[in-house]
């Protein structure tokens, strides 16, 4: 098939992910976050499949708009379907536009690169922009929570999502900030947080855990990844493969959880439970298909210096004995 033309945006670890997801002709396949089309235009370059993406930002379903007209047959049809919302909520999203099963899905976790890139999103403080932070259009925004939230409740966010020692003194300082004057922009809340957080030898922005602890707050985005891990597995057909890319221990460690947790690798009941020996013989429905989360490439890193923090993994659903019996040669998937 000719490969689609790719925009300037660069998908992490896209060769492992088409390894991984191996799409083959026939099959429908669902991008989770369809961000700037990277792995869609991939998925529906490597086989004649049938592709959903879900994204929250209006701007990326612009986008898709505009790969879907690319691909459209003279009868009007397309085999590219964009759906507007939260990848945590597939499961409704696509029950409502009668979708079958899946034969795999991809996520693409955190804020893409056209987010961050654009100034007037407030997600990047590199740049001074309002301060927004969502990924959708709907919602209180970051300049909400800065300037609203109680000061334990904003120290807790900073701390647990974006794992900031100094979350105390941070929204210490974010409290008494606002209350001179309203903190409307990115740079002043950059600000702010750099007078009390100093410099170490990482080289890291001293404001970079604390925004993306906000970030994540406003976007409920491990929720999303919690739901939306769930409802994917539940979704996939017999052989069919989830693959995720995230980009921090907090999203890594929910995937790694969620993997292992449908695949078996569960801990050892103890021999004291009554229950154990029932729990031990069921059988997983899934098989991990990494045991340990790929990582990009020095290669990549140094081409794309935002791959550096990726970790990938995936997990199949194992065919049942009925899908063994009946699936013909020609959708077998390949090892």
């Amino acid at each position: 098939m000719t490969a689609l033309p790719t925009p300037g945006h660069i998908p992490v670890m896209l060769p492992e992910v088409l390894d991984m997801l191996a799409p083959r002709d026939g099959a429908t396949y669902l991008d989770g976050t369809f961000g700037g089309g990277g792995y869609a235009r991939a998925i529906l370059s490597a086989a004649r499949c049938t592709l959903w993406a879900i994204d929250r930002d209006p701007a990326a379903i612009r986008r898709g708009e505009a790969l879907q007209a690319e691909l459209r047959a003279p009868d009007g049809t397309s085999r590219l379907h964009m759906v507007q919302g939260g990848f945590g909520e597939m499961r409704d999203l696509l029950a409502q536009r009668d979708a079958p099963m899946l034969d795999g899905v991809v996520l693409d976790l955190g804020v893409s690169s056209f987010q961050l890139d654009e100034v007037e999103r407030g997600f990047s403080f590199r740049t001074d922009g309002p301060l927004d932070m969502r990924m959708g259009d709907t919602g209180p925004t970051a300049a909400d929570i800065v300037n609203t939230m109680a000061e334990t409740d904003l120290a807790n966010i900073i701390y647990e999502y974006g794992e900031e020692r100094r979350s105390r003194r941070v929204a210490g300082a974010i409290v008494a900030a606002r209350a001179e004057a309203p903190i409307l922009t990115t740079f002043r809340l950059a600000e702010i947080i750099r007078s009390v957080v100093p410099g170490d030898r990482s080289g890291i922005d001293p404001a970079t855990r604390s925004f993306q602890g906000i970030r994540i707050h406003v976007n409920d985005e491990l929720g999303q990844i919690v739901s939306g891990l769930e409802q994917a597995m539940e979704m996939l057909s017999p052989g069919g493969r989830l693959v995720v890319v995230s980009f921090h221990s907090l999203e890594d460690r929910l995937v790694k959880r969620a993997m292992n947790r449908a695949a078996g690798r569960v801990p050892a009941p103890s021999r004291h439970d009554p229950g154990a020996m029932r729990a031990g013989q069921e059988m997983p429905e899934f098989r991990l298909l990494t045991t340990k989360a790929l990582r990009p490439t020095d290669a990549e890193c140094r081409a794309n210096p935002r791959a550096r923090s990726a970790r990938l993994r995936g997990i199949e659903r194992l065919p049942t004995a009925e899908s063994l019996t009946s699936a013909p040669l020609s959708t077998e998937r390949r090892p």
